[in-house]
């Protein structure tokens, strides 16, 4: 039972620490390419349209919204799953052990969006990029951790990821109450009525994904002309996938979790980061870094985060409503929390819902996020490489 419950959280830790790699080397291909003699192409490529359908009834989407519409809708589809899998039998299952990094996680969003909003508070229209630098980054933060091996207890490590997932979660829910526009209530009902038609096929005991996957499509649609970003009918799809802790010999969540997070981890986060990690670095000065957003935003991730994360953690355990993890102390505690504020792939895009189109904003959200990340992956990296030892 005991290996049942941990081998997809074991499988997952190592796939997530891989693909941290393999997200740093595409945010470093768009860099290069979008500061070469390429970069029109680069630009030109993304801004193509393709289109699926007819002009009368199909889609017709630059190759960036294509991404980041309909693929990151399946990075969101898999995210929602883990976080389902947590709170069912893993991590976030027992009050006890979710309170510390919850807790920690709340922490870790509000005073990164206090910072923003203070940085931000006299421009006004800058004001909704308010929830850009809350979020932390699975691949990138646990890539890093993995990097220290054994010095690192794995109760911080269980911890790190618990955090990130509760993170997620928060985006997930700003996005859906933030970041909606003009809702269609045609649509909106459609997409309800659509919800609803997934939940009676989940209590009818139906464990095939092809009814799932019809019905997901037309819900995609309707969340797509709802005015509801669609990324959030991956999340409505994920919470009616049907898992049950005593069906020991099948769950067609941990099936879709185990078949698609490969492609996510391994395509999807690097296409993403390839497409929306590109900005011009031509120009770029202090002063450039000074503007609201960019400082704002880099603010939060390296300063907000860790003083969070530390802040409520502290307070959670001083009063008893969490525990320290196990073989760790505060120094080491600390430094995870620095490691938090790799915002990236997450904060990369609220900050393309809160900007959308904007060229001005929308490359200062990419050099905060770049370098609010850098920054906290460097300082994370060596003070916990400096406070902790060796295990052979």
């Amino acid at each position: 039972m005991i290996n049942y419950i941990t081998a997809p959280f074991k499988w997952f830790f190592k796939l997530e620490a891989a693909s941290g790699l393999v997200l740093l080397i595409a945010a470093a291909i768009a860099l290069i390419l979008s500061n070469s003699d390429l970069s029109g192409y680069y630009f030109g490529v993304l801004n193509t349209h393709i289109l699926i359908g007819t002009q009368n009834f199909g889609l017709d989407l630059s190759i960036l919204h294509w991404i980041n519409d309909v693929l990151m809708c399946v990075f969101f589809f898999v995210v929602t799953l883990e976080i389902k899998r947590e709170f069912i039998h893993g991590e976030l299952s027992r009050p006890k052990q979710a309170s510390l990094p919850i807790i920690a996680a709340i922490g870790g969003m509000a005073v990164p969006a206090i910072i923003y909003v203070i940085i931000n508070f006299e421009t006004g229209n800058t004001l909704r990029g308010w929830a850009i630098p809350s979020a932390t980054d699975i691949a990138f933060s646990i890539g890093v951790l993995s990097l220290l091996g054994k010095r690192v207890p794995i109760s911080l490590k269980i911890f790190l990821m618990a955090l990130a997932i509760i993170d997620d979660l928060g985006a997930i829910i700003i996005i859906a109450f933030f970041y909606s526009t003009d809702l269609q209530y045609m649509y909106l009902t459609l997409m309800i009525g659509s919800f609803l038609a997934l939940l009676i096929i989940n209590k009818f005991g139906v464990k095939k994904f092809a009814p799932y996957l019809l019905i997901g499509l037309f819900l995609w649609y309707f969340t797509h002309e709802s005015g509801i970003h669609s990324t959030i009918s991956g999340v409505v799809l994920a919470l009616t996938i049907p898992h049950r802790i005593h069906e020991k010999d099948f769950s067609l969540l941990l099936k879709l979790e185990h078949i698609l997070s490969p492609y996510v981890a391994f395509g999807i986060m690097p296409l993403f980061a390839l497409a929306n990690a590109g900005v011009s670095l031509e120009g770029i000065s202090t002063n450039t870094l000074m503007a609201p957003v960019p400082l704002g935003i880099l603010c939060g991730l390296f300063f907000g985060k860790q003083i969070g994360v530390f802040l409520f953690s502290y307070l959670s355990i001083k009063f008893k409503f969490a525990e320290m993890p196990s073989n760790s102390n505060w120094i080491k505690f600390y430094g995870v929390g620095v490691l938090t504020g790799i915002g990236f792939t997450m904060s990369l895009f609220i900050g393309n819902l809160a900007f959308g189109e904007n060229n001005q904003y929308i490359d200062g959200v990419k050099i905060g996020v770049l370098t609010g990340s850098l920054l906290s992956t460097f300082a994370g990296y060596f003070l916990l490489l400096l406070v902790t030892t060796k295990k052979k």
